[in-house]
């Protein structure tokens, strides 16, 4: 299961899972048209996959 850390000082972590099934969300980075990357949350059993969480107002890293 992926845990996401805020890298802004706040000490805040959050752990995901999907509400569908229960599933783990696992950290995936996804390389746009542009060639530019962004990281998701996707559910393992295949549910879907949503923008990484923010915090402090950017995205928190994925341990």
């Amino acid at each position: 299961m992926a845990k996401y850390s805020c890298e802004q000082g706040c000490e805040m972590e959050v752990n995901v899972t999907c509400a569908k099934c229960g599933g783990e969300l696992s950290h995936v980075t996804l390389e746009k048209e542009d060639g530019t990357t962004v990281g998701v949350a996707q559910c393992s059993k295949g549910c879907g996959k949503i923008k990484s969480p923010l915090c402090c107002g950017t995205d928190m890293s994925a341990a």
